[in-house]
C-alpha cells in the first residue's frame, strides 16, 4: 500500500506540476509527498521528476513511467467502481438450491419474473432432494422441506408441508375407497424416498402411533414420477398438498379423508423453508432473492 500511495502522489504531482498543489488534494504536507516520491525514485533507481524552485517537470523516463502508472491507476479505479456497484445493486452469480418438486412446480416459474427484475443477476439453479450445506456447497439460497435446520443459517417458513393421501378415481373404482387408516394395509403404496428412506404412513390409533403403510408398488425420490403413477391409478400416494394441487384441481387425483388422519411423521411442524446465511443477506443479490421469494411464496 505504501508503493500504491507513492504512485498516487507521483501521478498527482506530474499532473499538477507542483508538490504544493498535489498536497492540497491529499491533505498532507508537501514535504510528505516529496519524501514519498523520492523513496519511489530510489526504489526504481531512476529520476522521475526535475525539480526547480518554480515548478516540477517529468524527466524522459518519468514521462514513460507516468503514462504506465496512469493506466494502472485508471484500471484500479474502474475495478473499485465495479466492486462498489456490485455492493450497491443486485448483480453477479446467484446460486440457488431447491428440492426437485418445489423447484419444478413453484420456483422455476417464478424465476422468469425475477430475471426481468434483476437482469444483472446470473442464476445458477440446482434441483436436488439431497441435503446441502450452504457453506460447503457454495449455495446462496436453499429451499428445503422438513423441519427448521439446526445448522447456523436463517430459516424462513415459506409454507406448510402437510402430506395428504391421494389416489386416482380409477384406482378407487377398482380397489375401493378406504375410510379408515388401518385399511391402507390392504392397498397399493407409492412412496417418496428421503435420505432416511421411504416415508412411512403413520396414524394415531387407540392412543399410540401405528404404521399403516400399504405394500410398496414403487419408491422414488422423483415426486413428479410418483404423482404421474398415482394419476394412472397405480396406487395411493402421500404427497405434499402443494405438489398434489394441480392433480387435485384437474380431477386426476382426489384426496382421501381417513379416520384417523395419516401422516408421514409424528410431528405436525413440517414446512418448506428458505435458508440463507445471515451475513450473506447484506449482499444485494442475496437480499433481492430472499425478499422476492418471501413476497411471492410465503403464505
Amino acid at each position: 500500500m505504501d508503493q500504491f500511495k507513492a504512485l498516487r502522489y507521483f501521478s498527482k504531482v506530474a499532473e499538477t506540476g507542483s508538490f504544493t498543489k498535489a498536497s492540497v488534494v491529499f491533505g498532507v504536507p508537501p514535504s510528505s509527498l516529496s519524501r514519498r516520491v523520492a523513496d519511489l525514485e530510489n526504489s526504481l533507481g531512476a529520476t522521475l521528476l526535475k525539480r526547480s524552485t518554480r515548478d516540477v517537470k517529468l524527466t524522459e523516463v518519468g514521462q514513460r513511467y507516468y503514462s504506465q502508472v496512469l493506466d494502472i491507476l485508471n484500471q484500479l479505479e474502474q475495478s473499485n467502481e465495479s466492486v462498489r456497484s456490485y455492493q450497491a445493486q443486485p448483480m453477479g452469480h446467484l446460486h440457488i438450491s431447491s428440492m426437485v418438486g418445489f423447484g419444478e412446480r413453484i420456483l422455476l416459474p417464478l424465476l422468469d419474473e425475477f430475471s426481468q427484475l434483476y437482469p444483472e443477476i446470473v442464476l445458477d439453479v440446482s434441483l436436488s432432494d439431497e441435503l446441502s450445506a450452504l457453506t460447503r456447497d457454495d449455495v446462496d439460497v436453499a429451499i428445503r422441506g422438513g423441519y427448521a435446520p439446526n445448522e447456523r443459517v436463517l430459516a424462513i417458513k415459506l409454507m406448510g408441508n402437510q402430506f395428504i393421501p391421494v389416489a386416482a378415481p380409477s384406482y378407487l373404482a377398482d380397489m375401493g375407497k378406504p375410510q379408515y387408516a388401518i385399511e391402507l394395509k390392504q392397498h397399493k403404496g407409492l412412496y417418496f424416498r428421503t435420505p432416511n428412506g421411504p416415508t412411512p404412513w403413520l396414524s394415531y390409533i387407540n392412543g399410540q402411533w401405528q404404521d399403516v403403510s400399504a405394500p410398496q408398488v414403487a419408491v422414488s425420490n422423483n415426486g413428479k414420477w410418483l404423482g404421474d403413477l398415482a394419476a394412472k391409478g397405480k396406487g395411493i400416494l402421500m404427497a405434499p398438498r402443494w405438489a398434489a394441487a394441480h392433480y387435485l384441481a384437474s380431477g386426476q387425483l382426489e384426496e382421501l379423508v381417513l379416520e384417523p388422519s395419516v401422516q408421514i411423521t409424528q410431528s405436525r411442524d413440517m414446512a418448506v423453508y428458505l435458508l440463507y446465511q445471515k451475513q450473506r443477506y447484506l449482499v444485494p443479490k442475496v437480499k433481492a432473492a430472499v425478499d422476492f421469494l418471501v413476497a411471492r411464496v410465503k403464505g
